[in-house]
């Protein structure tokens, strides 16, 4: 087959194609359904890369610049896709569900304006600071990568065996009891083996520590009898956050200070063009119109979360930049409390007006991300947002046809999971994103006191932690004792995992139920056994750390255990309506 010339509307129709019709659905759906069964969603750049490696490999090196389109229209759609769960977090609010163009144009003009804002925010953080965003590095490492076929089969063969996996370990959950009565969730244990034992195992203690002290908390009336733990754990786990957060975001602009402060030679490609900030204002303007007009709501909340969203934007996207890290939770969640604090007593209300931070943060992030990806390949910045804008328009569809089609196939979704007993918690649909979402705009109108000790209690918790951990790692005396021999590494890695783990991490323990820790853990200690094997020194020395067999593996369980949920979904409703 004879590849269409490049930089002609052929060679675009079929990497817009790829991106948006095969690669970001399958990313859509994959991030979706994480989100509804975890809470958090895995992004789909690597997945992507590889794919889109695949269609420009004809291309030789210069396909790099197509497989970077490719990923960069596909990282849109499914990273929208992913907002689903904005739509269950209606259902669960009681929300009368408006008419379905309505949320499309919502959430179109939500994305519209993150990735402008994101771009907005590009010449600062990728051209002038050159931020590192080690997932956009590790992406180009990809692209890079894959010019060489050897290495693009044998990446796409590693998915392919996981999805096939993911696909069977699912159909098995369904059809044969005993997996059925262990919650096996491929996903779930997919998502372990990527983020590995010290994150997995850290979440597991997060989740013991909240069954553990369940009783403690009935006996005091913050639980009711028959309360699952995460009911009020999840106070804690967002103030965890918050706290570690604060120690982080205060270095994080200490250092983006002293870099901004550093001699960097004038370039005009590294200055805000005044088409972007137009584009802004227009799409933020869109963002306050509509929420007013489609959802009744006030100017002046939904005005105060479009500012909102310029200071987010900046500094997730130095978080991204610099540790990889975007606490899109925490963005929404302080809207809610900053909302709250102005005298907001209605949930529904702040729902819609915090959901703008959550969508255009998330894709202003995905924006400098891509566009870092774009500059150490030396894609066209103006071509590559071309892909990006298409990419949120094609996701901002995909994004309300998957909340519907899953919240019917599955109506233990639409359940509310912030009021149900801990013997009817569904185990394999945790939606924890939903359920901290939803758990943190009911306390706007429930005063209960006890429901702000817990958050303060845990923004303690994060914020002693996260100062201790940094003191230990910045010892030089403990890094050549954790370095030196086998015992100072195990001893490094207990400490991390167990006796003083990450906030960000165990927090995690305190969203889900119990089972969805064990086998998040059980993941990524499977992961990290593997990875500690003795390997040939030759053996895989090209590839990237993102492309290692247990990450594409744990990839592919992922996108095959949520492909294998949307067919029985499919099939289910077929049957419904013949």
């Amino acid at each position: 087959m004879r590849l269409p010339t490049p930089n002609t509307w052929q060679y675009h129709l079929l990497l817009g194609a790829a991106g948006m019709l095969v690669l970001g659905p399958l990313g859509g759906v994959a991030a979706a359904y994480m989100n509804f069964s975890l809470g958090f969603f895995v992004g789909g750049q690597v997945l992507a890369g590889i794919l889109g490696s695949a269609v420009t490999a004809g291309y030789g090196a210069a396909g790099r610049h197509g497989a970077n389109y490719i990923q960069t229209a596909a990282a849109s759609v499914s990273g929208m896709g992913a907002m689903a769960v904005v739509i269950q977090a209606m259902q669960w609010m009681g929300m009368a569900q408006p008419p379905w163009w309505q949320l499309i144009g919502y959430m179109l003009c939500i994305g519209m304006y993150g990735v402008g804002v994101g771009m907005l925010y590009t010449p600062l953080l990728v051209d002038r600071m050159q931020l590192t965003f080690p997932s956009g590095l590790a992406v180009a490492n990809i692209l890079r990568a894959l010019t060489d076929r050897v290495l693009l089969r044998r990446s796409i063969a590693r998915l392919a065996g996981g999805m096939g996996l993911g696909v069977l370990a699912s159909v098995g959950a369904t059809r044969i009891a005993w997996l059925g009565a262990i919650d096996l969730s491929a996903s779930t244990f997919g998502a372990g083996m990527i983020v590995g034992a010290r994150i997995g195992i850290a979440a597991l203690v997060g989740g013991l520590v909240g069954w553990a002290l369940t009783p403690y908390f009935v006996s005091i009336g913050w639980l009711a009898p028959g309360d699952p733990y995460r009911k009020i754990t999840f106070l804690f786990a967002l103030g965890m956050i918050m706290g570690a957060a604060a120690v982080d975001v205060l270095l994080l602009l200490t250092r983006a200070w002293q870099r901004s402060r550093q001699r960097v030679p004038d370039d005009v490609a590294a200055r805000p063009q005044r088409w972007i900030v137009a584009w802004v204002v227009f799409w933020g303007a869109a963002v306050v119109g509509t929420g007013a007009l489609w959802f009744g709501q006030p100017v002046g909340y939904q005005l105060m979360a479009v500012l909102l969203v310029l200071i987010f934007a900046l500094v997730n996207g130095i978080s991204v930049g610099m540790v990889d890290q975007n606490p899109i939770s925490s963005a929404f969640v302080l809207t809610v409390i900053l909302m709250a604090a102005l005298g907001l007593r209605e949930p529904h209300i702040g729902l819609i007006a915090a959901t703008v931070l959550l969508v255009s943060t998330a894709e202003a992030c995905d924006m400098q991300q891509d566009r870092s990806t774009g500059w150490r390949l030396g894609t066209d910045r103006m071509v590559q947002f071309g892909y990006q804008v298409a990419g949120i328009v094609a996701g901002a569809v995909l994004a309300v046809l998957l909340a519907r089609l899953f919240m019917d196939a599955y109506p233990v979704l639409r359940l509310d999971q912030t009021v149900l007993p801990a013997d009817q918690q569904p185990a394999r649909w945790t939606s924890a994103m939903t359920y901290k979402f939803v758990g943190a705009l009911r306390s706007m109108t429930e005063d209960r006191p006890y429901q702000r000790l817990a958050v303060w209690i845990g923004l303690a918790i994060g914020l002693v932690t996260e100062i201790l951990r940094k003191a230990i790692r910045m010892s030089a005396r403990y890094r050549a004792f954790a370095d030196r021999s086998r015992t100072g590494k195990a001893c490094d890695f207990l400490l991390d995992a167990v006796v003083l783990p990450s906030p960000y991490a165990s927090s995690f323990g305190g969203f889900v139920n119990l089972p969805a820790s064990a086998w998040f853990a059980a993941g990524g200690v499977l992961a990290s056994l593997v990875e500690c094997r003795p390997r040939p020194a030759a053996q895989d020395a090209a590839l990237p750390e993102d492309m290692s067999t247990t990450s594409l593996v744990g990839g592919g369980l992922i996108a095959g255990d949520a492909l294998a949920a949307l067919g029985f979904g499919i099939a289910g409703l077929l049957a419904v309506m013949s």
